[in-house]
């Protein structure tokens, strides 16, 4: 049975010593002390390992079951869910008004990782209730968010988003689903949703969809895309719920991952709907709801590699294998324990490396949402909208690699099903496709975000990281180990931007080609950008005489690793976006 135990030390020091919450001008930051926050995460952190986490391989074994319309969740999940209803977790940073506790998104996030560790397939009931409660918010009239709202705070009512068609993902332009006005306000939905997590099950009461559909005679393509809040069930206007709506349950998919979620093909069969915002203005709606969804994703790739990582380190510890070449680490016994050896070291130290610094990107910005949100901060809008396609879809590439080589440490036992190891790889594998593929994260990185705002943005960081260095440039224990690698990297970065800015306009191609690497090169110089404040912040904390030097030294001597073996990346991924386009388009499609 693997195991799981909430990092919450290291998401301490992250709020703490490197993002320093409780000393910002953000409203509502003055309150998270370290003894409160420490409460939440602690009690976060228990129900994950103890409500949770036991569940995970229930969910993973049984899955869910249609059963006459209605989907039967795995054993247990009913009663958790009824925990986390209880215990005030789905409404954490929602809005007072409706029923929230005002927290910050930051402190969201925190309690999040330890529950999409614990149980990823679980958490996204609420998840998902989240980003529909985030768009209803924001683009909802009043009379919406007071008839929905308060329901889907307290999860009671849960929510969905409704985007992908049979023959459209990505290209939600050519979407079928229509929207007929009735002329009291109404419309009927017609058309089918496939892939719709969490679209129908027995947790809540009544499921609140949100669908993207085209209102007949608006214009052709993304520009004639509406969004509707579509009920399972309707809502009288006392709040009661009436008749049962024409949408319905076709069929659960079979999937490779994440089985104790329903993932289901809806139905709508003139379903009543009621617009949310303006006519044809869909997608700023639904971006509402999927900016925050893939901040939510990228975290779902790390954390999947951190319940993998801390399996397969107590594997490691404790399984006999060889012995260590430069003497018996265990001469009493027939063998050594694999964490001996330098190549599991260099596997695990990759995990841990790469997970640490993906908490602290992550956290970063969550931190830039709530500065965008309560400051009204625009460059701070500016620098997550950038961040957003690297938070997804690096962490999420990262993290699949690091749930398999987790994997790898257990040798032919990790691909056993009675360990455990391959359901982290099988869920962590979901993350790279949905809420926009990887690839598509990459072209609006490179297509859209480098230069939006005539490249404020992207600038502004790299101004960031050139401020960083030249503060701390006479701090000799940071220079060489972090400040350094960190220059280098940014180089590599900028130099791949101006390549783009020199080839990108006379052929496109040139840019699209290399887009994936430079995503990957930017999620490199993101987690250096944070290795770096790390150091320093755990460097200052031994400076102080904090009492738990080993913790702040392994925070140091971790960091070092990953500037050391993982940030040269940059380098590769420069000389591969330096071939252009060329090697890439060369062949003819009948040849593949």
């Amino acid at each position: 049975m693997p195991i799981y135990n909430a990092p919450t030390k290291d998401i301490q020091f992250v709020l703490h010593d490197l993002l320093k919450v409780s000393e910002q001008d953000i409203p509502g930051f003055e309150d998270l002390d370290r003894d409160f926050t420490n409460a939440v995460v602690e009690e976060a952190g228990k129900v994950a390992s103890e409500v949770l986490h036991p569940l995970n391989v229930v969910g993973d074994t049984e899955g869910c079951v249609l059963e006459n319309g209605v989907v039967r969740t795995p054993t247990g999940f009913k009663e958790a869910f009824e925990q986390m209803k209880e215990g005030g977790w789905t409404a954490m940073d929602c809005d007072p008004e409706y029923g929230g506790q005002g927290l910050p998104y930051v402190m969201h996030t925190a309690a999040q990782e330890p529950f999409v560790s614990a149980n990823m397939a679980f958490n996204m009931y609420q998840g998902l209730t989240h980003g529909a409660y985030s768009a209803i918010h924001a683009h909802g009239s009043e009379e919406q968010k007071q008839k929905y709202l308060p329901k889907m705070v307290t999860c009671e009512w849960t929510g969905t988003m409704n985007l992908t068609e049979p023959h459209c993902g990505t290209d939600l332009g050519l979407m079928r689903t229509k929207a007929v006005p009735q002329g009291d306000g109404s419309y009927k939905i017609s058309g089918q949703k496939i892939f719709i997590s969490a679209g129908e099950h027995d947790m809540a009461e009544n499921i609140i969809h949100l669908v993207l559909a085209k209102i007949q005679g608006g214009p052709e393509g993304i520009k004639g895309v509406s969004l509707f809040i579509v009920p399972k069930f309707l809502v009288n206007d006392d709040g009661s719920l009436g008749q049962r709506n024409g949408v319905a349950v076709g069929k659960i998919e079979e999937k490779m991952g994440i089985h104790g979620n329903s993932t289901c093909v809806m139905n709508y069969d003139e379903a009543v709907g009621y617009l949310v915002g303006e006519e044809h203005k869909g997608m700023r709606a639904m971006f509402t709801m999927m900016n925050e969804a893939r901040l939510g994703v990228g975290l779902q790739g790390y954390a999947q590699a951190e319940s993998a990582y801390q399996n397969a380190v107590a594997y490691a510890v404790d399984r006999l294998q060889g012995r260590d070449v430069t003497g018996a680490k265990n001469p009493d016994g027939p063998a050594d324990p694999l964490i001996v050896h330098p190549d599991i070291r260099r596997n695990l130290m990759d995990q841990k490396s790469f997970v640490e610094g993906a908490r602290a990107f992550t956290f970063w910005g969550a931190y830039l949402i709530d500065r965008a949100h309560k400051n009204n901060d625009a460059d701070a809008d500016g620098l997550i909208s950038l961040m957003t396609p690297v938070i997804k879809g690096f962490l999420t590439d990262k993290g699949f690699e690091y749930a398999t080589a987790a994997q790898q440490v257990y040798g032919g036992h990790g691909y056993i099903e009675e360990w455990g190891m391959s359901q982290y790889a099988r869920d962590a594998r979901i993350a790279m496709i949905y809420e926009g593929a990887n690839g598509i994260q990459a072209l609006d990185l490179v297509g859209r975000k480098l230069a939006q705002d005539g490249g404020k943005h992207v600038m502004a960081f790299f101004e960031m990281i050139k401020t960083f260095i030249k503060e701390n440039e006479g701090n000799e224990a940071l220079k060489k180990d972090f400040l350094d690698p960190l220059k280098a990297a940014s180089k590599d970065l900028q130099a791949a931007g101006m390549y783009f800015m020199q080839n990108g306009m006379k052929n496109p191609n040139n840019a699209l080609s290399g887009s994936y690497d430079f995503m990957h090169m930017m999620g490199h110089v993101c987690l250096g950008l944070m290795w770096a404040r790390m150091a320093k912040a755990a460097m200052e904390a031994l400076e102080a005489g904090a009492s738990d030097t080993a913790f702040y030294e392994t925070k140091i001597a971790t960091g070092r690793y990953y500037m050391a073996r993982q940030l040269p990346a940059t380098s590769m991924h420069l000389a591969r976006i330096n071939t252009g386009a060329d090697t890439v388009m060369a062949l003819e499609a009948a040849n593949f």
